[in-house]
């Protein structure tokens, strides 16, 4: 016994306020700067970010990589790429020897990188002026996967449209077209998306036929 503390959610809370310190600022209401990981992912959950925000809930240490990476001496000063009245601001994890270097928390070991690392490593590659770089996944069980990318000017190009389109939705108020995607099961804003989430308790089909399990 430790006591009645619920230690549990002591963690839950400490991994939040983390998280909350890491987190990169955002000013919601300054449309003209646009900040790299909004358009990478989903353009609907950045927009409701801006506009509506739900918090997200945290579920591990893990998930703080990247930004405790970029609180340290190797970590890069963020910087901005303009595209027409538009501030694209984006930044690295780490700079080492003229490569850009990202590492991302993952469950197991990957056998192809996540897109949106790739659409996010290639933009920075831009933005910072650099040819190549490389993601480092890092798994639970401490094995590291890494990938290497040569920037790519029609990638990049995908990037500043959608600059562009989320920078007009914000100012007219629209929101963004479904982005479906395997992303969505674990976003907080799914319910405004497709259904209200129900929970449901598991049954089994063999107590259902009346079959006795231990036979």
């Amino acid at each position: 016994m430790m006591g009645d503390r619920d230690f549990r959610n002591i963690l839950h809370n400490a991994i939040g306020s983390i998280g909350k310190e890491l987190d990169i600022e955002i000013d919601s209401k300054d449309f003209q700067t646009i900040h790299l990981h909004e358009v990478v992912q989903c353009l609907r959950r950045s927009y409701y970010d801006r506009i509506e925000p739900n918090e997200i809930e945290r579920r591990g240490f893990n998930e703080l990589l990247s930004g405790l990476l970029r609180k340290l001496q190797y970590g890069s000063e963020p910087k901005e790429f303009a595209i027409d009245e538009i501030k694209l601001k984006g930044q690295v994890d780490m700079i080492i020897d003229d490569s850009i270097l990202l590492f991302r928390s993952a469950i197991d070991e990957l056998e192809n990188p996540i897109a949106n690392d790739i659409l996010y490593l290639n933009a920075c590659m831009w933005i910072y002026d650099k040819v190549d770089g490389a993601i480092v996944y890092i798994a639970g069980d401490r094995k590291e996967t890494t990938f290497t990318l040569t920037r790519n000017k029609k990638m990049f190009e995908e990037v500043i449209r959608r600059v562009r389109v989320l920078n007009d939705l914000l100012k007219e108020q629209k929101t963004p077209i479904l982005e479906p995607s395997s992303d969505c099961s674990n976003c907080q804003y799914y319910e405004r998306c497709f259904m209200k989430r129900k929970n449901t308790k598991q049954i089994s089909l063999l107590g259902i036929l009346g079959i006795d399990k231990t036979v």
